[in-house]
C-alpha cells in the first residue's frame, strides 16, 4: 500500500463521470486543490476480447471511434487535496464505505505522488488554475448567510453574475460567478481566511472546476443578477445540475412512502433545497424500505420515547417497536425510504449507554399496529412536519456538541448545564440569539455523552418551555 499522501489516486472512472462528480465525492472532507482527469489507455476492459473483429467494425461504422473509446477504455482521476490529513480522513472513510458514482463502483487509495506537477495538470483538468467561479466553504457558521449576505461580501470586488448555495457535509457552500476572472482573483486574495461577521462564518475560497453557473431560479438559494426575470419556483430540478441532479432519484415517490400522511421530500425541489443537488457520501437516494432494525441496545436504560428523539433527527417517524424477545432489539419505521437510509447512514455504529449500535434496513416493510407499538405518527413532536428542507441540512452523525432551541427567553447558561448535568462532564457552553431567540451550544467530553443528552433531554421543559436538541456540525465552541 502507498505511503499517506495529499493525493488520491481513483480508479474505474467511466466517460459518465464528470469533474463535478469527483468534487462532489471529496470536498466533504477539506478543500480539493487540484483534480486531473486521465484516460487509462492501457486499461481496455477484458469484454473486448469478447467480440470478433467483424462486430467491433460494424460498431465502429456506425458510432465512431470516439464513442468506442467512451466504451471500451476507462479513464483514472487524481485528486490532490489541501493536505496529507484531508486525504487520509477520506480513505479511511471509504474504506468502509464503497464509493459509487452514478450507478459505477470507484476504487480510491494514496497516489505515489506526494503532489501533483505542472505536467500532469496539463493532462487534463485546471487545477487550482485561476478561474472566474470561486468555489466558498463557510466555517463555524454560527449566524444564517444568504445570497444577499454573500453578494454584499463578493461585490465590492467586481460584478457578480451568479450566486448559487447549498449544503454539504463539509458544510455551508456556495458558488459565486464573476464576470471577470480578474475580479475572481481579487476576491479569492482579499477575503480567503476572512470572518464574514466578528469571530465566526470563516471564508475557506477556491477555484472552481466549473465554466458557467446554470441557475433556473431567483429564490434564496441562487441568483442571477443578469436575469432578474427568472422565476423564483423551483419544479422539478435543482439550480446547479453540476452538484448533483436529485430529479432522477426523487421525481416520483418511493413505494415505502404510501398512505403515510406526512409532507414527503418526494420532489426534486424539496430535495434540491435541503442538499443542493447533491447528496452525503453514501447516501444512494434509492431506498424504499422505511422500516428500521436497531440492536445491541441498552435494555435498562432505553424506551420507545428516547428511540423517538434519536431517530426523529432524520425524519418522521410513523411507529416504535421495542421487541419482547429480544430486549436489545427494536423496530423504528420512518417517514419513507429516503428517511430510513439517512438513519441507517448515521446512526450505525453510534454508541449509546455504553453499547454500539446496529442499526440495519428491517426485512419488514412497516410495521404491524398493535398493543406493544407506540405510535407517533401524528405527534407534533416529528421535526421534518415543517421546514423539511432546513431539518435536512442539520443531518449528521452524533457529535459532541449539541445545539438547543425554543429555549425560554431568560434562560440562563447556568440554568442549562443544570438541566444537562447528569451527562456530564460538559467542556463547554455558549448562549446566543438569532432572530430574537435564545439558542444554545452544549459541548460534552465525548460523543456519547451528547448522544445521551440527546436522546434524554430532547423535549423536555425547561423553564416552562419544550426544549428542542439537535447535533451541531461545529467542530468547536
Amino acid at each position: 500500500m502507498a505511503e499517506p499522501s495529499k493525493v488520491i489516486h481513483v480508479r474505474n472512472v467511466g466517460h459518465e463521470i464528470s469533474e463535478n462528480d469527483l468534487l462532489q465525492l471529496f470536498q466533504p472532507f477539506g478543500v480539493i486543490t487540484k483534480l486531473v482527469m486521465l484516460r487509462a489507455k492501457n486499461q481496455v476492459l477484458p469484454v473486448i476480447q469478447m467480440f470478433y473483429k467483424c462486430v467491433l467494425l460494424s460498431f465502429y461504422l456506425k458510432f465512431g471511434s470516439d464513442m468506442l473509446w467512451k466504451i471500451f477504455y476507462v479513464q483514472k482521476a487524481l485528486i490532490q487535496m489541501q493536505d496529507v490529513a484531508s486525504a487520509v480522513n477520506a480513505l479511511q472513510y471509504y474504506a468502509n464505505v464503497q464509493p459509487a458514482i452514478r450507478g459505477r463502483n470507484v476504487y480510491v487509495q494514496f497516489s505515489s505522488h506526494p503532489e501533483l506537477t505542472t505536467m500532469d495538470q496539463n493532462a487534463q483538468g485546471r487545477g487550482d488554475e485561476p478561474n472566474r467561479i470561486l468555489l466558498v466553504t463557510i466555517h463555524h457558521m454560527l449566524y444564517p448567510i444568504t445570497v444577499e449576505v454573500l453578494h454584499q461580501v463578493f461585490f465590492p470586488h467586481g460584478f457578480v453574475e451568479k450566486i448559487v448555495t447549498f449544503q454539504k457535509s463539509a458544510g455551508f457552500q456556495a458558488l459565486i460567478q464573476y464576470q471577470s476572472r480578474q475580479s475572481a482573483v481579487a476576491a479569492r486574495t482579499t477575503l480567503q481566511g476572512r470572518n464574514i461577521y466578528d469571530g465566526c462564518c470563516q471564508l475557506d475560497i477556491q477555484f472552481s472546476n466549473l465554466d458557467e453557473l446554470q441557475v433556473n431560479y431567483n429564490n434564496e438559494r441562487s441568483r442571477d443578477f443578469t436575469n432578474p426575470n427568472l422565476p423564483s419556483e423551483q419544479k422539478g430540478r435543482p439550480s446547479q445540475p453540476g452538484y448533483g441532479d436529485a430529479g432522477g432519484m426523487y421525481g416520483m415517490q418511493p413505494s415505502g412512502t404510501r398512505g403515510v400522511p406526512f409532507p414527503q421530500m418526494a420532489n426534486a425541489a424539496a430535495i434540491a433545497a435541503a442538499f443542493g443537488g447533491g447528496l452525503p457520501p453514501g447516501i444512494s437516494g434509492t431506498n424504499d424500505r422505511c422500516t428500521v432494525l436497531v440492536s445491541n441496545l441498552n435494555p435498562d436504560r432505553i424506551d420507545e420515547d428516547k428511540l423517538f428523539n434519536l431517530f426523529s433527527i432524520y425524519g418522521n417517524i410513523v411507529r416504535i417497536k421495542l421487541l419482547r424477545n429480544k430486549p436489545d432489539h427494536a423496530l423504528v419505521q420512518m417517514g419513507d425510504g429516503f428517511q430510513a437510509e439517512l438513519a441507517v447512514h448515521f446512526l450505525k455504529g453510534a454508541m449509546l449507554f455504553g453499547k454500539r449500535l446496529e442499526v440495519n434496513f428491517s426485512k419488514h416493510p412497516n410495521i404491524t399496529q398493535g398493543a406493544d407499538t407506540h405510535e407517533y405518527m401524528n405527534s407534533n413532536l416529528n421535526r421534518f412536519n415543517r421546514n423539511a428542507a432546513k431539518n435536512y441540512r442539520y443531518c449528521c452523525s452524533p457529535t459532541k456538541i449539541i445545539h438547543l432551541s425554543s429555549l425560554p427567553q431568560d434562560v440562563t447558561e447556568e440554568e442549562i448545564v443544570n438541566h444537562l448535568e447528569e451527562h456530564s462532564p460538559i467542556v463547554n457552553t455558549k448562549l446566543f440569539e438569532m432572530n430574537g431567540k435564545k439558542q444554545a451550544l452544549v459541548m460534552f467530553e465525548s460523543e456519547e455523552l451528547a448522544t445521551e443528552a440527546l436522546v434524554t433531554k430532547h423535549a423536555s421543559s425547561l423553564g416552562g418551555s419544550i426544549i428542542r436538541i439537535s447535533f451541531s456540525q461545529l467542530q468547536t465552541i
